[in-house]
């Protein structure tokens, strides 16, 4: 396993729409485990291949007791709606706040192409219609409704962290 780079906001990468996967060989194993490590390394939510200059379909979602690998994923199901605070990998140090379904269900193929499912709330919602968005080439960014200022997000944070330690 390696640590790949992630290209930034401004490389034309990020704005092609990726091809799905067709050989699920020792190559794809070889970029999943690096994407994996990679947002690791990272301290990220998730991550998909674009981000680390590879436009085929996949996606690593880290739920906390585990990395989720998604291949040629797409969106099966989608309801309600949050509306919260999104940063990605390829925009560093930026912040903007996003609408999105609160409940969203994914059909996607494993690494060695197996179909399945997998249904998440909150911000696993949040995280798989950010990562499959990637996919056709497009960033949080553009869904925004309003950017942060650093203030603004540093203020947000503390405020997020004071309501955690009183509950």
């Amino acid at each position: 396993m390696a640590t790949r780079n992630i290209i930034i906001e401004g490389n034309p990468t990020l704005a092609k729409k990726s091809r799905s996967v067709t050989s699920f060989d020792e190559r794809l194993a070889t970029l999943i485990d690096d994407m994996k490590e990679t947002l690791v390394q990272a301290n990220g939510v998730g991550l998909a291949a674009p981000q680390v200059g590879v436009l085929r379909r996949v996606v690593v979602v880290d739920l906390g007791e585990e990395i989720i690998e998604l291949v040629n994923p797409r969106i099966l199901e989608q309801s309600g709606e949050q509306d919260g605070l999104e940063g990605c990998l390829s925009v560093p140090e930026k912040f903007g706040m996003v609408k999105r379904p609160n409940y969203v269900k994914v059909e996607a193929q494993d690494r060695h192409g197996d179909w399945f499912e997998y249904e998440g709330e909150e911000l696993i919602a949040r995280c798989f219609c950010h990562e499959l968005e990637h996919l056709d080439g497009h960033l949080y960014t553009e869904r925004a409704y309003r950017m942060l200022t650093q203030e603004e997000y540093e203020d947000m944070v503390r405020q997020e962290k004071e309501q955690e330690e009183k509950a």
